[in-house]
């Protein structure tokens, strides 16, 4: 039985990961300074280690017996990293750099980190494939970007297999429990504007889109859990070097996302149109052959399934 740490475990996306981990026949610790984690999501049969990943000896010591290790410890608003670069550099340049160094030192040799198609920007063309150029358009972005290479130039100084994920719109909830928290992602953002008695908004229906509003990329946090467990799967069996898209590799519009939050509340949910937000590109679709051909794994839960979940765990 292997033995995996696990940085930002407590977190929305990592607490899935956990669970999954764990289902895996492998043992976690978890690492997470609970500065937006709960201590409360992390399984009963994890490791809880309360520790900044920028403290390189919390980080060593934590690393005592692991064979690898899952990185999703980071800052990860735009908005915010736009307002505050320092600190986005800080804590996920400078967390990535204490975890690799606490790596060297002891000998761990597999990584599985957490990166964003926010590294993409604005692509030209959709679907975005692996090979799009990264010109991303705020400093998280570039920080996600600056870990890929991280990670890159180190399996060149010394034996790493390494796996980076670029995430897509994640959403759903894998458990009544474990719902996510973010007061930026747009299916929660829509729940808590229907408990507010508010409409929820439409920010723009005039791209050159069917519909006229944004279409994303929206994959269910239980699919990308697996996607994390497939790689680890992977770069304990083999050396590799690769980034992967994880996506579902569908659209779907910002009004199709009205439509099955309607859908599954029962009642129209009576979205209004506004302006556009500066930045917003009209579609970010992921291309996902090469992940599904790399991990063998691909993403079964459908949007419906992602917002009814959402709305059980709110």
């Amino acid at each position: 039985m292997s033995r995996w740490l696990l940085t930002g475990g407590a977190g929305y996306i990592g607490s899935h990961v956990a669970r999954d981990l764990l289902a895996s026949g492998r043992e976690v610790v978890v690492l997470d300074d609970l500065s937006t984690g709960i201590r409360e999501r992390v399984p009963v049969d994890a490791e809880l280690v309360v520790a900044s990943v920028l403290d390189t000896d919390a980080v060593r010591r934590a690393l005592d017996g692991v064979s690898g290790v899952v990185h999703l410890a980071a800052k990860k608003a735009v908005g915010e990293s736009v307002e505050q670069p320092l600190l986005y550099y800080r804590e996920n340049v400078g967390g990535m750099t204490s975890l690799l160094q606490a790596m060297d030192d002891v000998g761990t040799a597999c990584m599985v980190y957490s990166s964003s198609a926010a590294v993409y920007g604005e692509p030209a063309w959709s679907p975005i494939s692996e090979d799009s150029p990264l010109q991303p358009l705020s400093p998280y972005g570039e920080t996600k970007v600056i870990g890929e290479w991280m990670v890159r130039d180190v399996a060149v100084a010394r034996p790493l297999s390494w796996v980076s994920l670029r995430y897509f719109n994640v959403a759903g909830a894998g458990a009544i429990n474990l719902g996510d928290p973010s007061v930026n992602n747009l299916i929660p953002m829509v729940f808590r504007a229907l408990d507010r008695g508010e409409s929820p908004q439409i920010f723009g229906t005039d791209y050159p889109t069917l519909d006229g509003s944004c279409i994303r990329d929206y994959i269910h946090v239980s699919d990308l859990s697996a996607a994390h467990v497939a790689a680890a799967d992977l770069v304990e069996r083999e050396v590799v070097g690769v980034a992967l898209n994880v996506g579902t590799g569908v659209g779907a519009s910002v009004i199709e996302v009205m439509d099955a939050v309607s859908e599954v509340v029962g009642r129209d949910v009576g979205a209004v149109a506004v302006g556009r937000r500066a930045g917003d590109p009209p579609e970010l679709v992921a291309q996902v052959m090469r992940a599904q051909e790399t991990l063998g794994w691909s993403a079964r839960r459908s949007l419906t399934e992602m917002v009814s979940s959402a709305y059980a765990a709110r």
